[in-house]
């Protein structure tokens, strides 16, 4: 949305963070030596999830943004990489003060609704007025009470969408959509701006094909087995969600599930390695699961002779 708001002349990526949002205060007044490039990219020069804590406490987030300040750098902005919430926030008083809308508005009416995604918000109101929606679960699949802590930040804490939707929203940063996000906006927000090596160690499993791992404006993107991909996983306590996609074939996967399992981590790899005609592996792990299945089974089955409930109870754990 800031980058579409660039193309326009509204918003200047090179200019000062100060410049479009008055809210934010940096460390040693760096809210006029980082730019807006900085911001969303994630190079402000704050430790990792700087007053994330303190948002999950139900501190307003613009009184948090203010008090930013009060840290220590961890370097001068533009020179190193360190995830953020409170303060990539700023995105959306930047959004609000460009169109003279609410965050949520100017989104629909910019990118939500000529995608066509009729399901798309930013709201916990909006995730609610839905006729059905997937309430949140933990990983023991116990439900979990909603939330609105990262509502709060809605430039940082992501959307609500259903998985169709999400299709079309990644049809369109394939650039299928050009009168919505065209060339210029995508090369803008893929673009590899910064290294991050801590990716490649969270994603160790993969790194047989794996290679150097960056960060754009919002968007991650990989050196996979000689391709280029971009893509981003997230979420939130109770849902998770990931987006894999090779620009060029016009080809990805994305997934949405309502628990916070990491299980089906390594299903957008599978489907990279289907679109790249590459050897099967299986990242998912799924073979190793059932392996260790059938030991529960045959141990359950050993131990309490044919009780059918024990069986089921092995089943399931």
């Amino acid at each position: 949305m800031v980058a579409k708001l660039s193309e326009q002349g509204k918003i200047d990526l090179k200019a000062p963070v100060a410049n479009y949002a008055p809210d934010l205060k940096l460390p040693q007044g760096n809210e006029y030596r980082a730019s807006v490039a900085d911001l969303l990219s994630h190079r402000l020069g704050l430790y990792r999830n700087a007053y994330d804590n303190k948002l999950e406490e139900g501190q307003d987030p613009s009184v948090l943004r203010s008090s930013l300040a009060e840290l220590n750098a961890t370097c001068p902005p533009g020179t190193c990489w360190s995830y953020q919430n409170v303060a990539y926030d700023a995105s959306s008083e930047m959004v609000s003060r460009a169109t003279g809308l609410p965050y949520e508005q100017a989104v629909k009416r910019y990118l939500f609704n000529p995608i066509g995604m009729s399901s798309g918000s930013v709201s916990l109101a909006g995730l609610e007025s839905n006729r059905s929606w997937a309430r949140p679960h933990s990983t023991g699949k116990r439900p979990l009470p909603m939330v609105d802590t990262y509502y709060k930040v809605p430039g940082a804490g992501g959307i609500n969408s259903n998985v169709k939707d999400m299709a079309l929203w990644m049809l369109a940063q394939m650039g299928e959509m050009p009168d919505v996000l065209d060339g210029r906006v995508l090369d803008t927000i893929h673009a590899p701006y910064v290294k991050t090596p801590t990716e490649r160690g969270r994603l160790r499993k993969f790194l047989e094909r794996l290679g150097t791992a960056w960060y754009g404006f919002g968007w991650r993107s990989y050196d996979y087995a000689g391709h280029h991909i971009v893509g981003h996983r997230g979420g939130i306590n109770g849902y998770r969600s990931l987006i894999l996609f090779d620009p060029g074939k016009k080809s990805g996967v994305v997934a949405l599930w309502n628990s916070n399992t990491s299980q089906p981590g390594g299903l957008e790899f599978e489907v990279m390695d289907m679109i790249y005609h590459l050897p099967f592996r299986d990242w998912m792990e799924l073979d190793k699961r059932g392996q260790e299945s059938s030991v529960l089974e045959t141990e359950s089955e050993i131990g309490s002779g044919d009780s059918a409930p024990s069986r089921r109870r092995s089943k399931q754990g």
